[in-house]
């Protein structure tokens, strides 16, 4: 399943995310993790392609993976999560299905040019459905964690007054 195509695109993604972050200033260590999710994110997404996913489908899948790369990084990097997602999420930009859509609009085929919007604003809603999911559960997880602490730490001074 995993071919060498497959690696060699995921190789090319993770240098134009190192390009756009290079673009976005972002500097050492941080740089080279930021383009390493570019390359994780369309790997992904070729890897769920080959699985028979569909292209919204494998998006939305890689999105997710990308997002938890970035969350988890941009803790251990002490860095922003958006430095991280935004150079992650360059390689599955549907740019190619907004030009043939313009394209299409444009050369009066009005029923090819819908079905590719369609297509391209629901893989860019899927990329943006599944960076939302795992940021929503990141801080969901983080609240309950402090909730926790919070309450432990109560426990031990109420300890101490006795």
């Amino acid at each position: 399943m995993i071919n060498t195509t497959m690696i060699t695109q995921s190789i090319f993604a993770l240098f134009s995310a190192l390009g756009f972050g290079i673009l976005f200033n972002i500097k050492g260590k941080k740089l080279f993790y930021a383009a390493l999710g570019g390359g994780i994110s369309w790997f992904v997404s070729l890897y769920c392609e080959s699985l028979g996913f569909d292209v919204t489908s494998s998006f939305f899948i890689a999105s997710i993976v990308f997002s938890i790369y970035s969350e988890i990084m941009a803790r251990i990097l002490k860095t922003p999560v958006t430095t991280l997602i935004i150079c992650a999420l360059i390689p599955l930009v549907p740019g190619g299905g907004m030009y043939y859509t313009m394209y299409e609009a444009i050369s009066g085929n009005i029923m090819e040019s819908i079905e590719l919007g369609l297509t391209t604003m629901s893989s860019a809603g899927s990329l943006a459905l599944g960076i939302i999911f795992v940021s929503t559960l990141t801080r969901l997880f983080l609240s309950a964690k402090r909730k926790r602490e919070l309450r432990e730490l109560e426990k031990i001074s109420k300890k101490k007054k006795l």
